[in-house]
């Protein structure tokens, strides 16, 4: 050959899509393709082909396998002359190596594809099953399977059947192949065929006619006993027929294995029998299933054995799958198992993941069946099995929006056209997209993808994953809107009574009020409206979420009247993801941050900070800053504390709100793992934030009665939780007042001055206001309520010195000085430094005394009725256990151990891990406990909007608090059972710390 011809032949191949052209040009110069090697027409239908390469090898592998000149001149002759035998026979070789190497083993198989008939285009069942017939055992039963396969691939690549059309065909030959493995198994054992009659139910994909290439098919069998048979021996048989069924299909052999026969659908998975009753399985269903199961069921289909046997099964269960969507938490429980899948998947997997990843062939599936079985039991026309007719039902009946089942449909093709060419290429089952280009670029152009396949692919998969990634969820959502909406006449809408129906279904209590809500929000041809209604499918699905929906549309619905007319408003809510999500979280997570919002509507801006710094906690410095610059420009103390308590209420919506959305977790970010560093945020934004309202209410009275300067120093010092750096939503402001007389004043008028501070400090900072009250608590202080309010610093040491107790001594180690004369403070905490950290520790006695007291505040301020190991504060293993166990460490341990002297009870605990005075695995237990019982404190507080130390007993208010701790719906017994186990442990360590099970 010349080298001008070589580069010509080279040329065209390159031209007709070959990646090796060298190759191929020596196989089309071998002596296979002499006769045609120069006839245009072969060129032409490889270069039309997936992989021209891939085909050409496959057809000279072919060749080479024919039995002799005849049959070889016979092939090819008929691939030159016949159009339709060329495009089908080139075709599934350009796309399956699989296929080709079948070809290579049967060489005559290559007729199968030669007819052209009408029957031959869309063949059924009994097609099928006479293309199987002539199969007698499981070698020739693969052969046969394999032939018919041929021919179903061939019509799927040249394009004469759709996706969904091979996808039924695929089912069909599955229907078919499982009749023909059950007739051989009846055949080797007539005795069990004649004891029993056995029904196969196919499920998932088979059942739904839509199966893949190369798929589970998934069972379950229901068997009966024959005429005169006991039931137990008729199982035995129908288990053994079954056993043999599934053998027959999945074994290997030397011609491989067709596909794995997958009863784990069956009632109690693979721990249950094969084989059961029908009664058997009706019982299962009545008073076991879970949700998914009944889900499962909507796919079922008899399609083997016994005829009679297999509709009765179907009939029998259909009323109950149709119920399903009554049962409680049934749609969480649905998208629960979702997420779960998706959780499931290699992080290494997830982007190439074409079935299970976001955007994937299962969120379609998922969306389309939750509707149905929503649905489904009043309108009989969503009862399909297979995905994309269920689809086109909910369509035409208004429960999916026509331009979104139309977007979905489109996504759902390609995507499991993607699938059926990934997995037909070495028939392996196979939901990865391939990363190799040359795989690739033979999966694009076998999609008809030709100018820059690879490119093509990944734009138009990840548009596909996109759509369905961002209908899936509003599938659910959308048609509620146009249920309430005005729409062109004659469009189809969802009915208000399915519009009910699928509300109840997503948790909402009363579904006339949310209806009522979404006309409110989303009727009208306004530029307001309309950014509704592009809002509200989003939120509604975050709404659903929580553990009150109706609260959540209810307080929406308040803040979007309240800010209607805001410009930035709603823009905020469209332009920013994570300000529409984090206020749906925040809305329905409980009363307490909703009713902090609504005195405040513009807060909403908070949530807006697209990388989430809005939420951030603000540092003690600037809040002080913030409050004393709003009380300098107040005419009076009212102003200026009313001022102070303004900005203490947007900060206390900041931290509640970065509180829920850090434990509720976002779909951009999950919910934060680090329980005690969520504590620790709330703890320490919280006091600062008191602190810095109680310097600014200071500088208010002070500025108001005296001027600059107050007859006395004073002093602010917090005391328990304050002091700790740890107070929670509700928590009162514990303290301890100090003064001491400037120079020359006379020390009656200073302590008058002092005390009307106080008074008016605590007067203001509860007055009724649309803010929330500060309440200030000095019952710690010397002699406790019988006391006076204000000391000055001589009078506590006297005090001290004299009088004071261990119980005292004890408080004292949370005191740290929070607001006023920072020197005086100095002075107040190097007083009191000796008798909280006691030089040589407490004696024998002080720790009797303690636990004493311990022990009586157990018995006697508990309330009364309250289950105690359901109490937060006093209750065994909780608040109190741990902090006086880690108290009396400090007391008695703190003058030698530096780490100690801390008002914080993490720290404190930590320290004493550090010096060896507890085990790191008790310190473990101590810390996990008090964490939990915080939270749940903090938790009471965000649901019901008032404190409490106890779980509430109104179900949704415990479903909230379960869902702020990460439980989902419907495991609220699971949250009270991990409570009790983690204080159980706690109060053990209590024992041995505290009360001296081992000394220290």
């Amino acid at each position: 050959m010349t080298p001008g011809r070589r580069s010509s032949t080279f040329t065209r191949l390159l031209r007709h899509g070959f990646t090796d052209p060298s190759a191929a040009e020596r196989l089309l110069d071998g002596p296979e393709l002499t006769p045609v090697r120069n006839d245009p027409v072969l060129l032409e239908a490889l270069g039309a082909t997936a992989d021209p390469d891939l085909a050409l090898h496959g057809l000279v592998r072919l060749l080479e396998a024919q039995s002799g000149p005849a049959a070889h001149r016979e092939l090819l002759d008929t691939l030159i002359a016949a159009k339709p035998l060329r495009d089908r026979l080139l075709g599934v070789l350009g796309a399956s190596s699989a296929l080709a190497d079948h070809l290579a083993r049967h060489p005559s198989d290559w007729q199968a594809l030669v007819t052209y008939e009408p029957r031959d285009l869309h063949p059924g069942v009994a097609e099928f099953e006479r293309g199987l017939a002539e199969a007698t055992d499981p070698v020739s039963l693969r052969v046969a399977y394999r032939r018919c396969l041929l021919s179903i691939a061939a019509r799927d690549v040249c394009g004469t059947t759709d996706v969904s059309e091979t996808a039924a065909e695929l089912a069909d030959l599955a229907t078919a192949t499982l009749r023909a493995a059950l007739a051989m198994a009846q055949a080797s054992a007539p005795e069990d065929t004649e004891a029993c009659r056995l029904a196969v139910i196919a499920m998932g994909k088979c059942g739904g006619h839509e199966l893949n290439y190369v798929s589970d098919v998934d069972v379950i069998f229901v068997a009966e006993a024959a005429d005169g048979t006991t039931e137990a021996t008729a199982l035995k048989s129908a288990t053994k027929l079954a056993s043999h069924l599934m053998r027959i299909c999945s074994e290997t052999t030397i011609e491989g294995s067709i596909w794995p026969v997958d009863a784990n659908l069956r009632p109690e998975g693979r721990n249950g029998p094969l084989v059961r009753t029908l009664s058997s399985h009706l019982a299962y269903y009545q008073r076991w299933a879970k949700t998914w199961e009944f889900q499962a069921l909507l796919k079922a289909r008899p399609v083997a054995g016994d005829p009679d046997l297999g509709q009765a099964y179907v009939d029998a269960l259909e009323p109950l799958v149709w119920k399903a969507a009554e049962r409680e938490n049934f749609v969480a429980d649905v998208q629960k198992m979702r997420r779960r899948v998706v959780e499931n998947i290699p992080a290494a997997e997830i982007d190439r993941e074409l079935k299970l990843g976001p955007g994937g062939l299962r969120d379609v599936e998922f969306a389309v069946q939750l509707l149905q079985l929503v649905h489904g039991r009043t309108d009989p026309s969503l009862r399909s099995g297979t995905t994309l007719d269920a689809l086109q039902a909910l369509a035409a009946g208004g429960y999916v929006g026509r331009e979104d089942a139309a977007r979905l449909d489109e996504a759902y093709r390609f995507l499991r056209s993607m699938e059926h060419r990934i997995q037909l290429y070495r028939l392996r089952r196979t939901h990865l997209v391939p990363e190799a280009e040359p795989d690739l670029r033979r999966l694009g152009r076998s999609l008809g993808l030709r100018t820059d396949p690879v490119a093509g692919l990944n734009r138009e998969w990840k548009r596909h994953t996109g759509v369905v990634r961002r209908l899936h969820e509003k599938l659910f959502y959308r048609p509620l809107l146009d249920a309430v909406a005005q729409l062109a006449p004659g469009e189809a809408r969802l009915s208000l009574e399915a519009a009910r129906e699928r509300l109840v279904a997503l948790g909402y209590a009363d579904p006339a009020a949310a209806l009522r809500h979404l006309e409110a929000l989303a009727s009208g041809v306004t530029r307001k409206a309309a950014i509704q209604r592009t809002l509200l499918p989003v939120l509604l699905g975050w709404f659903a979420d929580s553990a009150d929906p109706d609260a959540g549309l209810l307080n929406f619905r308040k803040v979007s009247d309240a800010l209607g007319k805001t410009p930035w408003y709603l823009r905020l809510l469209r332009d920013e993801g994570a300000a529409a999500e984090n206020l749906a979280r925040v809305l329905s997570a409980g009363r307490l941050a909703p009713d902090l919002l609504m005195r405040a509507p513009e807060a909403v801006a908070l949530l807006g900070d697209g990388d989430g710094g809005g939420l951030e906690p603000r540092d003690r410095a600037p809040l002080e800053q913030e409050i004393l610059a709003a009380v300098g420009r107040a005419e009076n103390a009212g102003q200026g504390v009313t001022a102070a308590r303004g900005v203490r209420r947007r900060e206390l919506f900041r931290t509640a709100a970065a509180d829920i959305v850090g434990s509720y977790g976002t779909e951009t970010s999950p919910a934060e793992a680090d329980q005690g560093a969520l504590v620790d945020r709330v703890g320490a934004a919280v006091s600062d934030l008191t602190a810095a309202t109680l310097a600014g209410t200071l500088r208010a009275v002070v500025r108001d009665g005296w001027g600059d300067t107050l007859p006395t120093r004073f002093a602010i010092v917090g005391m328990g939780r304050f002091g700790g750096h740890e107070l929670g939503y509700g928590s009162d402001a514990d303290v301890l007042f100090v003064h001491e007389p400037q120079d020359g004043v006379d020390e009656h008028e200073a302590a008058a001055a002092a005390n009307k501070v106080v008074a008016e400090m605590r007067r203001l900072l509860q007055l009724p206001s649309a803010d929330p009250p500060l309440l200030i608590d000095a019952d710690l202080r010397p002699e406790g309520k019988s006391g006076p309010l204000v000391r000055t610093l001589k009078s506590y040491e006297a005090y001290y010195r004299r009088w004071s107790l261990v119980w005292e001594s004890q408080a004292l180690l949370r005191a740290e000085p929070v607001a006023g004369d920072e020197e005086l403070g100095r002075r107040f905490t190097e007083l009191i430094d000796p008798l909280r950290y006691p030089q040589r520790g407490l004696g024998e006695e002080a720790v009797r005394e303690i636990r004493r007291l311990k022990a009586r505040m157990e018995s006697e301020r508990l309330p009364r009725g309250a289950d105690p190991k359901l109490h937060t504060k006093l209750g065994p293993g909780g608040l109190s256990d741990v902090e006086w166990t880690v108290q009396l460490l400090q007391l008695r341990h703190g003058w030698h151990e530096p780490g100690l002297r801390t008002t914080r009870t993490r720290e404190a605990l930590s320290a004493a891990r550090e010096a060896g005075l507890l085990s790191a695995e008790d310190a473990e237990i101590l810390d996990e406990a008090w964490v939990l019982a915080t939270r749940v404190r903090n938790a009471v507080m965000l649901v019901r909007g008032r404190a409490g130390d106890t779980f509430p007993t109104e179900p949704r208010e415990l479903a909230a608090v379960g869902r702020y701790l990460g439980y989902g719906a419907g495991h609220a017994g699971d949250m009270l059972d991990a409570y009790r186990r983690t204080t159980r442990r706690a109060r053990g360590v209590v024992d041995e710390l505290f009360y001296g099970a081992g000394e220290r």
